[in-house]
């Protein structure tokens, strides 16, 4: 079968460039929508994936659907700590040390710089074991806070969005003003949006009389199952369950990042709607201003189905430079700091949108999808146009 030159149909797309332009424009923007959408989604994935170590272990109450919801009392948080096969390391000065962290989660509402609008953020107690366990935290700005004191530090998100948290700052809370020593990166991951203080100033604080979670780091070669099965064997632990922190952290991703996926991308298939239709209007207006064009080809001797995939071709192109219009625009979002509420935990959450090779073949697939369904029907009109009927209306 002999197949119509690729630049017949480039030039045809030229010569018709006005509304080759408002339907590719069309499209950039649908495809644009439906990639912002798959990138924000990624981008929460990544944020609180990125929060999880793989070696570290997250102990919390069973049950507890995140570490707000989690209850831990003294007893029961001693006992974790010295079970058998817990890693040791260095902790500040100190070598050999236990790689265990008690540690204390809380909501708290605190004014947003500029709004003065109040948002949750989330306060963690810990200390200098709990940043040893986590080694993509580090304080770019002054200093650790001192055990036992009011002097918090503060994630890069946190220092940038609310007032007061600025270094050197006060932030009130608790009853209590607490001094901003220190601003951490914590390298994109969910704790560049939380702020920390010494775990038993923020018990008293607070008034809790529990930890919320145990975040410890078993030692080379020691299975997790082995953590949970010494919690069966201790009465007092029955209680308890024991999760990889990344896995934690990444379910904590799901409930969220799903609803922005299927809302967002519901919105895109509306929008497609009107991208394919101007599409097909477009090809169409351009199959009944080449009739003589068509009869000339099949005269030629072009069959219906080379017909059929020239014209199909000019809709996939167009859809194509739409789609990659689109995409590119969509790129520039990586750029942007963005933050919402987190279904799991109710606190505000600092990401940015996130860009993929998997996210630029679906939107550019997506954008070929309309194209094939706003191009087919023209063009299979296109090629059973009769050479007669060209001709005769030539």
């Amino acid at each position: 079968m002999k197949a119509v030159p690729l630049t017949y149909v480039v030039r045809n797309l030229w010569v018709r460039r006005v509304t080759t332009l408002l339907t590719a424009t069309g499209m950039a923007l649908v495809v644009y929508v439906f990639a912002t959408v798959l990138m924000m989604s990624e981008g929460i994935r990544a944020t609180l994936v990125a929060t999880g170590q793989a070696d570290n272990v997250v102990v919390l109450r069973k049950g507890a659907g995140s570490e707000i919801n989690s209850g831990i009392a003294r007893d029961q948080a001693a006992a974790v700590t010295t079970l058998p096969g817990l890693a040791r390391g260095s902790v500040g000065a100190e070598d050999g040390a236990l790689l265990a962290s008690r540690e204390v989660v809380v909501l708290n509402n605190l004014p947003k710089r500029g709004s003065g609008q109040p948002s949750n953020v989330t306060m963690r107690g810990t200390g200098a074991t709990g940043m040893a366990l986590r080694p993509q935290v580090r304080v770019t700005e002054g200093r650790l806070f001192r055990p036992g004191s009011n002097e918090v530090i503060v994630g890069r998100a946190v220092a940038r969005g609310f007032a007061g948290a600025d270094l050197g700052g006060t932030l009130r809370f608790g009853g209590r003003d607490w001094t901003v020593v220190g601003v951490f990166d914590a390298g994109r991951s969910a704790f560049d949006s939380e702020i920390w203080l010494d775990a038993e100033q923020l018990m008293a604080a607070f008034r809790r009389q529990s930890f919320s979670t145990v975040l410890l780091r078993l030692a080379p070669g020691v299975p997790a199952a082995t953590l949970l099965g010494a919690f069966e064997a201790e009465l007092r632990l029955k209680q308890l369950d024991a999760i990889p922190e990344d896995r934690f952290y990444a379910a904590q991703s799901e409930s969220l990042a799903t609803f922005i996926r299927v809302l967002g991308l519901s919105l895109a298939v509306i929008f497609s709607v009107g991208a394919v239709v101007g599409a097909m209007i477009t090809m169409f207006g351009s199959v009944a201003s080449r009739t003589a064009e068509i009869g000339t080809l099949r005269a030629l001797g072009f069959r219906r189905r080379a017909i059929l995939l020239a014209f199909l071709g000019e809709s996939l192109a167009l859809a194509l430079a739409g789609g990659a219009v689109g995409l590119a625009a969509a790129g520039f979002m990586q750029a942007v700091d963005v933050s919402t509420t987190n279904f799991a935990t109710f606190a505000e959450l600092a990401f940015r949108f996130t860009l993929t090779p998997a996210i630029a073949l679906q939107a550019l697939g997506f954008a070929l999808a309309m194209g094939v369904l706003g191009g087919f029907v023209p063009a299979l009109r296109a090629a059973r146009t009769k050479i007669v009927d060209s001709l005769r209306a030539a």
